[in-house]
Formats: structure tokens, sequence, C-alpha cells
């Protein structure tokens, strides 16, 4: 959820860090650091808030002639998990001695036990940080050998980390180390560069190194040496990025939100195209590394994911059910291995993470493997952990996604979804023809939100109407109650409206109580199974003074007459028709958000990737 950046080479390390961290800034960002060797001392600055404040810290306290010598540093963005953000309690942290800077995403579990250990042998805490543990404990165990006193400091603590640490002593190296929490290096000509996000990297290189738990690397500037935290050796590849610089900047658009929304018929082009079999009317998703005969024993779907990835597995169980006559759930990532799952050997077991680096999500992959199921993933970032460890899976090809309230992100996992279901009913019950037709409607998905798209300044006017009220709801039923959940999340995340989603039969059940007059009621009213239901509870809505903000499928004007306003989506397939529906609702909650003068692209008090339980 933090971010981290460490450099070691030949230019302006303190510039290379503050320009990494603006980079990394949408994962964490309440307080950001930096700590620099420069003449045989660490130096640290930091300030509670956003980066520009670090910038300006670091260009206040520090000369120029500082920042052109120094090439060897590390940063952070910080979360708040222990303590508030202020600026003591802002990474990096120091050991006892001062000579060791440490920077650290994640959770040491232990803390607390560590801390009364060294506080019994003298030492004493400035912050209310589980990270300053862990920095004073790196230089309880140094004997000389940075490398060795932070595999033994690890080897004591319980809980996640991915860390980078900095020793006066040891100026040629930076240490970094994981155990759930990602760390990714760049590999440059003559510097390296570590990150907990690629997009730190792309202004440097495209050669990367993804670390595997428990990996602890020795960082030079001309060298990376990766070994297990028992000392001995590993070998871990180097993978290409395959994006540049250009795709993490917003591009003329005033927030990434923005952009992001606006890229879907692209990034949608890119999660389809080669992946549809016209011929047998079915799709090739080759990552799912499965062969009819293994995919015509599977028993269940199980579909796994927190927040948004989790309404696309929503939108995925209908579809499985639907196309491929196969019993599918959804279940909360976060809940699963603390219930004890009952699974199988005939058990598909999807983990859907935009990022690849959920850990709830991590957790429930490792779960699922345990007890034997067959497991894959849908992840947008390719190299990350849950892609790795599931072995098998779909990438998304979304491209970067900067925005923490996740678009296009979303859209892919449903529209990778589809075409997973259609795979497998074609394996199973479903014909041809009718594969045939659905695969053509789903090649179409990019067209339809482009003229979804299209809409935008009408969709900003609309919204105009609804920046005053502080409550909505959202309603939707069949495949469009996801949708509805979808709605709901974008709207409280980016505009703080306190906004719920509902399936359309269960607002009369407790909701309905809550209905003054003028409260927004967006209702999914699109030409699927159960329409004429929800227009009954939109009356219902409306009986009790509601404004009804309607989704309809274009041409229905019968329907569009039961709102106060609407937006409307192309006619097409029930379940492709999600995705278009979501596009609207996106920039319907981007535009109240703006008028509301939000901060859209990095909300309070969230975070991009959620890295910690």
């Amino acid at each position: 959820m933090c971010g981290i950046v460490g450099y070691i080479g030949k230019a302006d390390a303190a510039s290379v860090l503050i320009n990494g961290l603006r980079r990394l800034e949408y994962r964490g960002y309440d307080s950001a650091g930096l700590a620099v060797l420069d003449d045989g001392q660490i130096v640290v600055a930091k300030a509670p808030g956003k980066v520009a404040k670090l910038n300006d810290r670091a260009h206040a306290d520090w000369t120029p002639e500082r920042f052109r010598r120094v090439t060897t540093g590390i940063a952070h963005t910080r979360w708040a998990t222990h303590g508030p953000p202020t600026e003591v309690n802002a990474h990096p942290h120091l050991d006892q001695a001062g000579d060791i800077a440490l920077v650290h995403n994640g959770i040491i579990e232990n803390y607390r036990a560590v801390r009364a250990r060294l506080e019994s042998k003298g030492h004493h805490f400035y912050s209310e940080t589980d990270t300053e543990v862990l920095a004073h404990l790196i230089g309880d165990c140094n004997k000389g050998d940075l490398f060795q006193a932070v595999c033994d400091a690890l080897h004591q603590v319980e809980g996640t980390f991915g860390i980078a640490v900095l020793s006066a002593h040891e100026p040629d190296k930076i240490i970094t180390a994981r155990r759930g929490s990602p760390i990714v290096i760049g590999i440059g000509e003559g510097e390296t560069i570590i990150a907990s996000d690629a997009s730190a990297i792309l202004a440097h290189t495209q050669r990367v190194i993804y670390l595997d738990d428990n990996d602890i690397a020795v960082i030079k500037a001309d060298s990376v040496d990766i070994r297990d935290l028992n000392n001995i050796p590993v070998t871990r590849e180097i993978a290409e990025l395959g994006f540049d610089a250009a795709a993490a900047e917003k591009g003329g658009f005033d927030h990434f939100m923005l952009k992001e929304i606006h890229e879907q018929p692209d990034s949608l082009g890119n999660a389809i195209r080669g992946r549809i079999d016209h011929n047998l009317g079915s799709s090739v998703l080759a990552g799912m590394g499965t062969s009819p005969r293994e995919l015509a024993e599977i028993s269940r779907v199980v579909l796994l994911g927190c927040g948004t990835s989790l309404h696309a597995g929503l939108v995925g169980e209908y579809a499985f059910e639907d196309l491929a006559d196969i019993h599918a759930e959804v279940q909360q990532a976060a809940e699963f291995r603390y219930r004890n799952p009952i699974l199988g050997n005939r058990d598909l077991v999807v983990a859907i993470s935009q990022s690849g680096e959920t850990a709830d999500t991590l957790a429930a992959v490792r779960e699922a493997n345990q007890k034997g199921a067959f497991v894959m993933s849908l992840c947008n970032v390719v190299g990350s952990t849950i892609a790795r460890e599931t072995g098998r899976g779909v990438y998304l090809h979304a491209g970067p996604e900067i925005s923490v309230a996740s678009t296009k992100a979303f859209t892919c996992q449903v529209a990778v979804l589809l075409m997973m279901a259609l795979k497998l009913g074609r394996g199973r019950r479903y014909s041809r023809e009718d594969g045939i037709k659905l695969a053509r409607e789903i090649e179409s998905i990019p067209e339809l939100v482009a003229k979804v798209i299209l809409q935008n300044d009408r969709i900003a006017k609309i919204a105009a109407d609804y920046t005053q009220n502080e409550h909505a709801f959202f309603i939707g039923r069949g495949p469009m109650y996801p949708v509805a959940l979808e709605g709901a999340l974008k709207l409280k995340e980016i505009s703080y409206v306190h906004a719920e989603g509902y399936h359309a039969a269960e607002l009369k059940h407790g909701p309905i109580a809550l209905l003054e007059q003028g409260t927004p009621v967006i209702a999914i009213a699109c030409d699927v199974p159960g329409k004429d239901k929800t227009l009954g509870n939109i009356e219902e809505c409306r009986a009790r003074g509601a404004r009804i903000l309607g989704i309809v499928t274009e041409g229905d004007h019968e329907t569009a007459e039961c709102m106060d306003d609407f937006i409307t989506i192309p006619r097409c397939h029930p379940l492709v028709a999600t995705i278009p529906a979501v596009v609207a609702l996106q920039l319907f909650a981007y535009h109240v958000a703006r008028l509301r003068g939000c901060e859209i692209d990095q909300p309070r008090n969230l975070a991009k990737s959620v890295t910690v339980e």
C-alpha cells in the first residue's frame, strides 16, 4: 500500500528518489521521506502530506551541492498503519546509532514484543511505528556485516515486509528483501533501482527482476546478488516490463481516472484481441493451460477477490452459470482461508487481483493450493506474486492503472471472465451457433464502451444535479446487481458520498426506510431478465420522493420515461451490457467528485494495492 524507491548509481539520487515517489504516490500518500548517503553519513528528510512537501523540505534543508553529489539513497511514501501520519512516524527510520536507515512496507506483527526486548537493552524509540522497531533490531544484530544483520533480524520477526536498508558503513550497497510485500529491481546501465511498483522504474529501464517471498538481495550499482534468508544463492530471471513511462502520465487529461476511463476502448481491445475463435464460437486463453478434457471435468468455479475485483467476480458468477451450466460462487478473499473452505481437485479457483499483490487474495491462493484445487489467476501486472504463484491464468493487458479507483482493470476483468465462461460453456452445453454470436458481441465491447464515453459531456451535466446529495442508492437485478455494487463503490471512493448498492428486490426489505424527498436512486434498468420488476421497484422509490437516474438500453423510450434522468447504453447481450453500464457509472461518479472538488486520483484514506491484511 505504501511506496518504496531505492537507488544506487551515478545520477542525482535525491532527485531520482523524489521523482520515483511521485510515480508511487497513488499507493500511499499521507507522509513521505528519503535518506541519502553523503560523506559517510545518513541524511534524512521527511514531511507529512504529499511528496511535493517532501521535495520542498529537501530543497530547503539541503544544498544544491548535496543534491549533485549523492548517488545512493532510499525513499518511501507512507499509508499509515501504526501511528498517525506525522513527520516522526514517516519513513525512513534509523537504528539506535543512526547509522542504518530502513524503509518498510507491510506489518511486523510481533513488534511490541521485539520493542520491549530492545528497550530492556537500552534502546529508545521516537515513533509509534513497527518499522522503527525493525530498524533498531537490524542495528542490534549488526556485527559489521549489514547483509547478515538483516537476515538475522528478519528471522526474528513475524508478519509481512518489503524493505530497503542503507548503512553509512557500507556505502556501496543497499539491502532489500520481501515477504508478502512486492519488491522489483530495475537493472540499468551503471545504476540499479529498487521499487515496490514498476512504475517508479519506467523512466530508467525496462529490465527488471521480481523478488519472491523470503528473497534478500545485495544491490550495487552494477550487480544484484539474490539469496534466501539462510544465505543460499537463488536465481531469478530478468523480465521486460512491456510498457513505457508515457503510459503512466496523464496525457492531457485533468485526472488519471478520466484518462483511464477514456482508455477503456483500447484496454478492452488489448484484453480481447487474439482471444476469440470465431470458427468454434469459443475463446483462446492459452494462459489457462488446460485441455478441453480438464475443463469438462471441472465441477465448480470459485471466484476470489476484494473490492472491485470481488464485484467483477460476481459478474463472472452469472456468466459461468448461464453459459457453462456449472455451479459458481464468489467468496471474499479475506474471509476465504479463515472459514476452512471445502475444496476438491475438480474445483477451479480463480483469483482476481488488478495488482496481483493483494495480501488477502494471495493468502486465499495459498489456501486453495494447499487444499488441492485447480488454481489460476486474473491479474493485470505481469510478474506479480499472485500470477507467479498460481502459475496459470490470464493477464488483462489493461496497461498501468494509476488512479486509486479502478476503472479499466475492472472492465477488462469482466471481459476476460466472459471469455473464460464462454470457453467452459463450449466444452459443455453452449452451442457453436450461440458461441459465435456471443463471441462477436464480446469482440464488439470496445465499440460499445466508446459509444458510452461519447456521452461524457451529457453525463457531466446530469452529475451537476447530484452534487449536493450526501446519500445515494444503486439498484439492479441479475448481472446488473454487481454493476450496482460497483457503481456505489466508485461514488463513495472518490466523492465521499455515502452510497450503497442493493439488489433491487432488497430495497424494500429495509433500506427504503432511508429514502427522503430528493434522495438519488441510480437504477440499472437495461434490457435484462427482471427489468419489469426493477421498474416496479423504481415506482416504489418515486412514490417516496426519490430522484431516479436510470441506466437504460438505447431506444427503450418507455423505460427512459420512468426516470428523472437517464444515460443510455447500446443494446447488447445482458452479460456484455455490464461493461458499458459500469463505464456510464464511472463517468457519473467522476463528474460528481470533480464538481464537489474532491481529490479524485488519491482519495483520502485509500491506497491502490492493499498489501496488508
